[in-house]
């Protein structure tokens, strides 16, 4: 066989992905010696294959990985099979049928993840990925894709990072949006099935870029949503994130009928559970969506609506009322009586300081926090750390003076009020710059006449 040698760009040590926009970091920061593999040479670099000899890269793949899954039959089977595949692969080269060209090629393939190193291994899928800037058909290249992804995702446990880098790869070299979306979903599965999604986690702040870039419609963008928030949710730390995507998904529901909204209904409840459970989030949209409504008179989420209700509406004695009778269905939700209290308090306290007067008695606060009296400004710091109100403690005449508070439920009452109070600034901003003008077109005029008479 005549002997190819290419290199590929490959950057193992930091692999940028330049669409995803995040990086994908392996151990070493090291560089490596290139690495032979059969007749290629491998480089670090990716995503760039430049031919050094007159042998196509995709024919020296299946010569490689057949040479590797035929190696313990002895040359007499081993060679004719060889001979077989890459006669095979030249021909499908010829017709340009890069579809049955990518399927052969991942059939010989399926051997190299256990056989060879995973910079070797994203090398040689480098090759077969690129199959799909060969094809000028929208739908072949999305057949490419799907052959592709099916392969890298059967075995997720086994190197999976480097499965990672491949379909990201493959991500990069796509120019059909819905293409691209397909292959970040299963990037997504992938790096859960194989417990790598620290590495994912950062392209979730390009989510929004993405959606105008795919154009996808709404049942793909629930799938989104809903794949993401369920990532999110078992970190911890980004509770507030998991329920922001979350609810995302569940506004996608908005203006559906019964039918479709009943889809949706196990996620709505898991949403007020995670609102009441989540620590750092104290406002919310829920009770202003279909989705979450359909729950007011559900046999078996109707209550857990209940609680939703008290949290963005009521104060810390609804609460406690609700728990003496329903302590049991609190429980079996994994909610802790204790945080519930906590957060209530403080969801409590902001309802105290949107009453409209400006000012809050120490006494009321404990009354209604339930709270001693050394405690009333140990809850009001907490409230302000928190973001809750923007407020100053006069412990002189025990009151907290609110300079801004804010709402526990932001909906479209409180939409149109923030329009209102923009379109009134505007329109004070516009007064004062007319006033400016008129004021500057007089002194104009005034220096100009005192021009005259000096003349």
């Amino acid at each position: 066989y005549s002997t190819a040698y290419y290199s590929f760009v490959l950057s193992l040590t930091a692999l940028k992905v330049n669409k995803l926009g995040f990086w994908l970091d392996t151990p070493s920061s090291l560089p490596r010696e290139p690495a032979r593999v059969s007749n290629l040479t491998v480089t670090e670099t990716m995503a760039t294959v430049v031919p050094t000899s007159e042998e196509d890269t995709a024919l020296s793949v299946v010569r490689f990985a057949s040479e590797l899954a035929w190696a313990d039959a002895g040359p007499e089977v081993a060679e004719p099979q060889v001979s077989r595949l890459c006669m095979e692969a030249e021909e499908f080269i010829v017709m340009g049928k890069w579809l049955e060209l990518a399927s052969l090629m991942i059939t010989s393939a399926e051997l190299i993840f256990s056989k060879v190193s995973e910079k070797d291994i994203e090398s040689i899928f480098t090759i077969i990925c690129n199959l799909v800037t060969k094809t000028e058909n929208p739908d072949e290249a999305m057949e490419i894709v799907k052959v592709i992804t099916a392969k890298i995702l059967q075995q997720p446990n086994e190197k999976p990072a480097a499965r990672l880098k491949i379909l990201i790869n493959l991500y990069n070299l796509l120019e059909t949006p819905y293409c691209q979306f397909y292959v970040y979903m299963k990037v997504l599965n992938l790096a859960v099935d194989g417990k790598v999604t620290e590495y994912i986690i950062p392209s979730f702040k390009k989510i929004d870029n993405f959606l105008k870039d795919w154009k996808i419609g709404i049942p793909e963008q629930r799938e989104l949503f809903l794949t993401i928030s369920n990532i999110l949710k078992e970190n911890k730390s980004m509770s507030k994130d998991a329920f922001k995507f979350l609810s995302s998904y569940l506004a996608s529901f908005i203006g559906e009928d019964a039918h479709v909204l009943s889809e949706a209904k196990e996620e709505a409840a898991r949403a007020i559970v995670e609102f009441v459970r989540a620590p750092d989030v104290f406002q919310c949209d829920l009770l202003d969506l279909p989705a979450v409504g359909q729950l007011e008179k559900d046999a078996k989420y109707g209550l857990l609506y209940q609680l939703l209700k008290i949290f963005l509406t009521q104060r810390l004695d609804a609460y406690l009322e609700y728990h003496t009778a329903n302590s049991t269905l609190l429980k079996s939700y994994g909610l802790v009586h204790e945080e519930c209290i906590a957060k209530m308090r403080l969801m409590s306290l902001v309802d105290l300081s949107s009453d409209g007067s400006g000012q809050i008695p120490y006494e009321l606060i404990r009354d209604t926090l339930q709270i001693d009296d050394d405690e009333v400004e140990l809850w009001v710091v907490r409230a302000i750390t928190a973001k809750l109100i923007d407020c100053k403690m006069d412990q002189m005449n025990q009151v907290v003076v609110v300079s801004h508070p804010t709402d526990r439920v932001f909906g479209q009452h409180q939409w149109q009020e923030l329009r209102t109070k923009l379109v009134t600034w505007r329109g004070n901003i516009s007064n004062v710059i007319s006033t400016i003008q008129a004021n500057k077109i007089t002194e104009d005029g005034s220096q100009a006449a005192q021009g005259l008479v000096v003349r």
